[in-house]
């Protein structure tokens, strides 16, 4: 992928962690999906998942060794979701997911870089994750910048 690891800084120390935190930015990179792209990706050949797994595998140690990883999560299917709202007295009521929802969050990474750029890049190799046939895939990735508190102007 070409990720250039991040220089550390010489010392250890919360003033160091301080500063790195200021430089850098946490993204965070969405998978997400329709039915239908769920429906089909649970009808790859199991050559193809297995490619598609052992990408995902040595992407997020690519990261690792770049040094921008925080966390990458892959989340169950739709059906297995539920709508959680508090009922009058604050119990939870679940619903399932409602299937006329055009998309569903398959996964995500959450990457510390610095600069929106960098985490574009980021998120280009993962759009190209070997698809059916070891085609390389295309997929939509949406970045979005962690919000560590509410924006100043909110404030």
């Amino acid at each position: 992928m070409g990720l250039t690891p991040r220089p550390l800084e010489a010392g250890a120390g919360a003033a160091q962690n301080d500063l790195k935190e200021e430089m850098t930015v946490k993204n965070i990179l969405m998978i997400s999906g329709t039915k239908a792209n769920f429906e089909r990706y649970a009808k790859w050949p199991k050559e193809d998942l297995r490619a598609n797994v052992e990408f995902m595998h040595a992407f997020n140690q690519e990261l690792k060794d770049a040094g921008v990883f925080v966390s990458a999560e892959g989340l169950a299917f739709p059906d297995q979701a539920k709508i959680v709202r508090a009922g009058s007295d604050g119990q939870p009521i679940t619903d399932e997911v409602f299937p006329e929802s055009k998309e569903f969050l398959a996964g995500y990474w959450i990457i510390d870089v610095e600069s929106p750029e960098q985490a574009y890049k980021i998120a280009a190799r993962a759009s190209a994750a070997p698809g059916p046939g070891g085609i390389r895939g295309s997929m939509p990735i949406e970045v979005r910048q962690v919000m560590s508190s509410a924006p100043k102007e909110l404030l």
